[in-house]
């Protein structure tokens, strides 16, 4: 796995303190966070990035501790890492890291007794073209690393990938499990879309400093 993934892994609160560096599996399955995630806002059609509210429901604690933001700023930002950097599964559009493999194509494993036989043996309810068009191959084991709130809900990578040191991550739904992929770039490229809470509190300061 490439160093860049596995520092940023690290500014992000993750612990790769058990990672050997021997297989990518491994390693990946090796790291814990103690916190969940945060995609960073980005433009969109309807908003600019400064335009987002950075993280569901910020607005409202900012305004629940509006005295703070003139008296003690530091101690604001404090309070945001505090309730938000968490492992927590209050809605705050967060995303959850939850590495475990999956294996629905090897036979003796309990992922194939659950779901090939009447799923992914029917192929008019799966669709792989996105994975074989990075690997090349017939869909085998996959490793899922993330699951978040929104579309798409479950994150991949195959196992069969031929760039393990920074693999492709899949997405794809539970309402429309494996019958919809899609390519969400590189794993390097996916980390780098959250943010570390340093970063989110950067982007608080800009947009009190505004009002």
């Amino acid at each position: 796995m490439k160093k860049e993934i596995l520092d940023r892994i690290n500014q992000l609160g993750g612990d790769i303190s058990r990672v050997k560096g021997n297989n990518m599996a491994e390693d990946l399955l090796s790291i814990t966070f103690n916190t969940v995630l945060y995609k960073r806002p980005v433009d969109t059609p309807w908003a600019t990035a400064e335009q987002t509210e950075p993280i569901h429901g910020l607005g409202d604690f900012i305004a629940e501790h509006q005295e703070l933001v003139h008296t003690h700023r530091e101690g604001l930002y404090q309070k945001i890492i505090t309730h938000y950097y968490r492992n927590t599964e209050e809605g705050f559009g967060q995303t959850f890291w939850q590495p475990v493999l999956f294996t629905p194509f090897t036979k003796g494993t309990a992922d194939y007794e659950e779901w090939y036989e009447g799923y992914f043996d029917d192929e008019s309810l799966v669709d792989f073209t996105e994975v074989q068009m990075v690997t090349g191959k017939d869909p085998g084991e996959f490793l899922q690393l993330f699951y978040s709130y929104g579309f798409p809900d479950q994150l991949y990578i195959s196992l069969d990938d031929s760039q393990l040191d920074n693999p492709t991550v899949f997405g794809t739904d539970h309402e429309v499990f494996f019958g919809e992929i899609t390519n969400e770039g590189s794993l390097e490229a996916y980390f780098n879309q959250f943010m570390t809470g340093e970063e989110l509190i950067e982007i608080v300061a800009k947009a009190l400093d505004k009002q």
